[in-house]
């Protein structure tokens, strides 16, 4: 079997009728700081051209505010947003809990890959700045 098949079949793995998307960034509101996923989320929009935002519950509205942050900042535009509600096996009561959950896509901006040379310039000079 070659490695192309291999990669291939993990690509298009299905978990729970869930494919698995490598552009996917599932967002929690208390394990990482806010900018930890506005840094990811631009990084992954670099490599795939778009991210999606992904999150359950309380951690909605973290998602929405890092939607908004690259968005204002003009590093992406919105493509799509998807709500549902999934059910969710509480271990404590033993039954299943109702949990929202939204999906925001989002694309490159027309002025990404500007603001982004721009910004790795600005990271540069202050390198360059405290080496002298």
């Amino acid at each position: 079997m070659a490695i192309e098949q291999v990669t291939e079949g993990v690509n298009s793995i299905t978990l729970n009728g869930d494919s698995i998307k490598k552009n996917r960034i599932q967002v929690s509101n208390t394990k990482k700081p806010l900018f930890f996923y506005v840094n990811l989320a631009k990084r992954y929009m670099q490599q795939y051209n778009e991210v999606e935002l992904s999150a359950l519950g309380m951690a909605i509205a973290t998602v929405v505010t890092i939607a908004e942050i690259l968005k204002n900042n003009g590093f992406a535009a919105e493509k799509k947003i998807t709500t549902s509600t999934v059910a969710i096996k509480d271990e404590s009561r033993g039954r299943p809990v109702q949990k929202a959950k939204i999906e925001i896509l989002l694309g490159k901006s027309e002025k990404f890959d500007e603001l982004m040379a721009a910004a790795a310039e600005q990271t540069d000079a202050g390198v360059t700045e405290e080496q002298s």
